[in-house]
């Protein structure tokens, strides 16, 4: 690991290839899981203000798992998470075919609301651990993904570049700067060691 100002970072993500491949992983990140999206305590009131926006372009039981339960529940671990279809759909996912699609991303970028999505979704597979003082930046390597680590690999894309807007939305552009400086010198001292 390696510390930017007060954020730990996994080395993991330094020399890891990545570009969002949706047509190839259909949006598994929105479906699968354990629960709905990790958030922050301030994008409850965020999601419940963006509603509105996005209601018409939701399922019909998403509404109803929505007007029953509302679009955020308390975790058991005392976080926040968006509500979910079942036990792992985010009630904010629409289908093109069979494409699972962020209806609030979709809203942000035809200019309908100023919110883009989670910062934990607009992240992933980037996942933040707030332990007090600092934050953990890991980077979570799972199955689902395998499409996107090939087309970053194809492209030659780095995810520490791919996830630069997130990363800027989340620390700031100056916090940014010097977290890619850094990622440039880790990878310097990893290809000298491997000589």
């Amino acid at each position: 690991m390696f510390v930017v100002d007060n954020i730990l970072i996994s080395d993991d993500l330094v020399e890891a290839s990545f570009a969002c491949n949706l047509s190839a992983c259909m949006g598994a990140c929105c479906v699968q899981g354990d629960s709905g999206a990790p958030l922050e305590k301030s994008e409850c009131k965020e999601l419940e203000g963006v509603l509105p926006v996005v209601r018409d372009r939701l399922r019909p039981e998403a509404l109803k798992v929505i007007d029953s339960a509302g679009v955020w529940e308390k975790t058991s671990t005392g976080g926040y998470a968006t509500t979910c279809v079942g036990t792992s759909e985010c009630v904010f996912v629409r289908y093109q075919g069979p494409v699972a699609m962020c209806s609030i991303q979709e809203a942000h970028t035809e200019g309908k609301t100023t919110f883009a999505k989670p910062i934990s979704c607009h992240l992933y597979p980037l996942r933040i651990t707030d332990l007090g003082e600092f934050d953990a930046l890991n980077y979570e390597q799972i199955g689902i993904c395998a499409p996107g680590i090939k087309k970053g690999v194809k492209q030659t894309v780095y995810l520490s570049d791919y996830l630069e807007i997130p990363l800027v939305r989340k620390y700031g552009s100056d916090w940014y700067a010097r977290f890619k400086e850094a990622c440039e010198n880790r990878r310097q001292i990893f290809a000298e060691t491997r000589k």
